[in-house]
């Protein structure tokens, strides 16, 4: 996984806790093609995503407006992804927006 390079802040965080049914079921494609559509939204500036072995994974997009990530979430192949990830693949979620104020990192040499 790569952190993104961020901008300064203020921005917003999309924090998706996810908990997957087994089976994949066409889930890694349609979460390959999520990230590319993302990726091509106004506003959009970076994800970081892990998947633990028990099936709870937590993804952290991150976006400069909260009209950004209204119209994320009303992209309509976004909304049949969703409906889908509901019949289909998670035994529940839970999403939460964030603004985040201040960000730093620090990593090793």
């Amino acid at each position: 996984m790569t952190t993104p390079v961020m901008p300064e802040p203020p921005y917003y965080a999309v924090i998706f806790v996810s908990h997957r049914i087994e089976g994949d079921a066409g889930y890694g494609a349609m979460a390959e093609r999520m990230a590319e559509l993302a990726a091509q939204q106004p506003g959009y500036l970076g994800v970081d995503s892990s998947r633990g072995a028990d099936g709870v994974g937590i993804t952290v997009s991150y976006w400069r407006s909260l009209e950004d990530i209204a119209a994320w979430r009303r992209d309509v192949e976004h909304t049949a992804a969703r409906d889908q990830g509901r019949a289909q693949w998670y035994s529940a979620y839970e999403l939460r927006i964030a603004r985040v104020e201040r960000a730093y990192s620090w990593q090793h040499d």
